[in-house]
């Protein structure tokens, strides 16, 4: 089977269920547990964009051109607190008008230890999973992409905002008690966001005090103790035994692989 990769699809399980999509092809992952695979990429690359074919792929699998103009591309999708369409130099302001102006929620996650993280209400639980987070809270419901960016902003002073990636892989994680967590945090931040309400009125920002604790249990069978990743820039060709898969990335006795960093890398797929 043969195609240019995208993303692992994956769906709430227990464990997940992981499909790997190449071109028009869906590939159930799961059964191929324990099994040997290999991965051969064949040297082109298109643009997950404008399918234009390219040498070099920037931010997860675009062309140069669209890096540089697409709005989903722009610094504010990392820092939503920046947000350009509130400062009028939106490189899309109707894409913008599609996908930051939707409810947006903020959550407290367990991927490599507390992290405090936000995403679209149409991405709960896809976000939680390809971070490779083992629990999850949705702690509020906010309006706009660049006031949950507030929210996390308050937040982030006392808990992180990023997953090492390398701990996430080796499962060196500890059970948190994500709700006794949300209430200190509410506490120590009661003022900031009774900033963030005055600022953008009571209807921006609702708490989620019912919301469980979501438990994700992720289909491996050997987690690595040493981290060795593989990159199809230097060498082309991946083999080994699946031993797992966590967040975005297969675990081979042979080292792990990001498979949404070579998204629009043309790969050749052998079970």
């Amino acid at each position: 089977m043969q195609g240019h990769l995208k993303k692992l699809r994956t769906a709430l399980n227990t464990p997940v269920d992981y499909a790997l999509p190449l071109g028009d092809q869906l590939i159930p992952l799961n059964p191929l547990i324990g099994r040997t695979i290999r991965l051969v990429y064949t040297g082109k690359i298109v643009c997950v964009h404008c399918n234009t074919p390219i040498k070099k792929s920037f931010n997860q699998g675009y062309c140069y051109r669209c890096f540089i103009s697409l709005a989903q591309c722009d610094m504010c999708i990392m820092k939503p607190e920046i947000c350009h369409f509130a400062a009028g130099t939106c490189r899309e302001p109707a894409w913008a008008e599609k996908f930051c102006f939707q409810p947006h929620f903020v959550y407290l996650a367990n991927s490599s230890g507390i992290k405090v993280g936000i995403t679209r209400h149409n991405q709960i639980p896809t976000r939680w999973i390809d971070q490779g987070a083992v629990q999850a809270l949705p702690i509020f419901k906010v309006a706009s992409r660049q006031q949950s960016g507030f929210v996390e902003m308050a937040l982030a002073q006392h808990v992180s905002d990023k997953t090492s990636w390398q701990k996430m892989l080796k499962n060196d994680i500890e059970p948190i008690d994500l709700i006794a967590k949300r209430n200190e945090l509410l506490a120590i931040c009661a003022v900031e966001l009774a900033d963030i309400t005055q600022r953008f009125g009571v209807d921006s920002l609702t708490l989620l005090p019912d919301e469980p604790v979501v438990d994700i249990h992720f289909p491996v069978d050997n987690y690595p103790t040493k981290i060795k990743s593989f990159n199809f820039d230097t060498n082309p060709e991946v083999t080994g035994v699946l031993h797992g898969i966590k967040g975005q990335y297969l675990l081979l006795d042979t080292g792990v692989i990001n498979i949404r960093k070579y998204t629009g890398y043309e790969v050749a797929f052998f079970q």
